[in-house]
């Protein structure tokens, strides 16, 4: 009975001893810990998150699935971390206890996710709603961000007179310089700012509003991609061009501009439905209106062409063959008030003052056997200035009391099928004596004056010159009527216009 007992005990110790090993390593008790990390908000599985046990600091990694596993884990207090670049570190704690399996869940969030944005950019200078400002504008504005993140900024200036919008993005400083603003136009700006991090945050729009007028009293064209464009400009003391100004758009061709004082407007030509016309600007470049429509502008070339204004600004005379028409600056009241009589065509003309005398250069279809004369509003010759010419001749412009008048001629009567001109000089008529005088200009030989004009006060003019190649720097000079040295004001310009 006793050897019976004593095998009943043996049993029974052995069972208890062998539940226990399955949850021990030798004399140590485990349990299990499970898992699974994920994004917050999406819950998407996060793959390859370092897991980590303290205190035993034990790691294991997620799987695709973002599942972990600690099979063997001895019993124990643990904090679980799980860290992945750029995702913040998150934290569980656990209380395994033998034989448990724990499993538990990490939702994770981006790193950035406790990152603040920037402040609401403050517009500081110009003040909102300031006026008359010059055509560059200093913008000014401030911003912080507290986690000291690099700020980056975005620009946008509106404005009042069409659709466009000038953007500038990554700007790192609080200061842009934004030029060539159009004269009496109210711009708007507003500014965004990113730590690239938070979304954009946009400040409040503020406006300015540039000067009205110009104040230029030259104009000129310059040659751009192909295309005659207009400027305009001021002259320092030293006689530096200041304060210049593109009127017209790089994207079309204009050319030959007239201002008239008196209306305020700048007239030019453009090519308009392949024709030439008559247009009107103001001085800023500005509400462009086009005058002629059913009679276009024409001649033998049309870079040598010229029309002028009354000095009333409210008719323009301009030449189209053999025929010279009046028209009002609205567009109306077009008619014919000359024509001449052997076929040749009309290239250029000038007004007087007091709109009683016309001067008119006409020539064949190449540009040669030119005359100079004048007639009267009704169309009758009044003078005879130059005839039957056989070199170019042009840059013709009336003196305000019309007693001079002021034109080119080339010397060397040379003819060519590109209408080269050899030597090219300035030459005055005085009305009074009948006489013509040349110009003492002191240009260099090989070279041409083209394009004369009286300045306002008629004690100089102003005249373009250039070399007789065709293709060389052209450059605009002024000299005294009375001769004297010559100097240079403007470099790559031609046909200049004082007033």
């Amino acid at each position: 009975m006793r050897k019976l007992q004593k095998i009943y005990v043996l049993l029974l110790f052995t069972v208890f001893t062998n539940c226990n090993e399955e949850n021990t390593i030798g004399s140590v008790e485990v349990g299990e810990i499970t898992g699974r990390v994920v994004k917050a908000n999406s819950f998407e599985p996060i793959e390859n998150a370092k897991i980590t046990l303290s205190p035993t600091n034990n790691t294991t990694f997620t799987d695709a699935n973002g599942d972990f596993i600690f099979e063997e884990a001895p019993i124990n207090e643990y904090s679980v971390e799980a860290s992945k670049e750029k995702f913040l570190n998150s934290f569980e704690p656990v209380s395994l206890e033998s034989g448990a399996s724990i499993n538990v869940v990490f939702e994770m969030e981006i790193s950035t996710a406790l990152n603040n944005a920037p402040t609401t950019p403050k517009l500081i200078s110009p003040k909102d709603g300031t006026i008359d400002l010059e055509r560059s504008v200093e913008l000014v504005w401030a911003s912080s961000d507290i986690d000291k993140d690099s700020i980056f900024y975005r620009l946008e200036i509106k404005n009042d007179f069409n659709n466009d919008i000038l953007k500038v993005g990554n700007l790192l400083d609080t200061t842009y310089v934004v030029s060539n603003l159009k004269f009496g136009r109210k711009y708007f700006w507003q500014i965004a700012a990113t730590d690239n991090i938070n979304p954009e945050v946009l400040s409040a729009s503020s406006s300015f509003t540039i000067l009205k007028d110009t104040g230029n009293r030259f104009v000129y064209v310059k040659v751009k991609d192909g295309n005659n464009i207009i400027y305009s400009s001021s002259l320092a003391a030293n006689s530096t061009p200041v304060n210049t100004v593109q009127l017209t758009e790089t994207t079309a061709n204009s050319w030959r501009p007239r201002k008239n004082n008196t209306v305020n407007l700048i007239a030019f030509l453009k090519n308009f439905n392949n024709e030439v016309h008559i247009f009107t600007m103001k001085p800023d470049g500005s509400d462009v209106k086009r005058v002629t429509s059913n009679v276009p502008i024409n001649t033998f070339n049309l870079n040598e062409v010229d029309f002028s204004w009354s000095a009333t600004g409210d008719k323009f005379i301009y030449p189209s063959f053999d025929k010279l028409y009046m028209i009002n600056k609205d567009g109306s009241g077009l008619q014919l008030i000359h024509q001449t009589t052997n076929g040749h065509l009309i290239t250029e003309c000038d007004w007087s003052n007091d709109e009683n005398k016309i001067a008119i250069i006409t020539n064949n279809s190449d540009g040669y056997d030119g005359s100079i004369y004048t007639i009267d509003t009704s169309g009758n010759l009044v003078t005879s200035i130059v005839s039957a010419n056989d070199g170019a001749l042009g840059g013709l412009n009336l003196s305000v009391d019309g007693n001079l008048l002021i034109y080119t001629k080339d010397v060397t009567s040379f003819q060519s099928s590109n209408y080269r001109r050899l030597d090219n000089r300035i030459f005055t008529y005085d009305f009074s004596t009948m006489t013509n005088t040349e110009l003492q200009t002191q240009k260099e030989a090989g070279t041409n004056d083209l394009d004369p004009r009286f300045s306002p006060n008629e004690a100089e003019v102003i005249y373009v010159n250039s070399s007789n190649d065709g293709i060389s720097l052209k450059t605009i000079f002024r000299i005294p009527i009375i001769g004297g040295a010559r100097e240079g004001l403007f470099q790559d310009a031609i046909m200049p216009d004082w007033e």
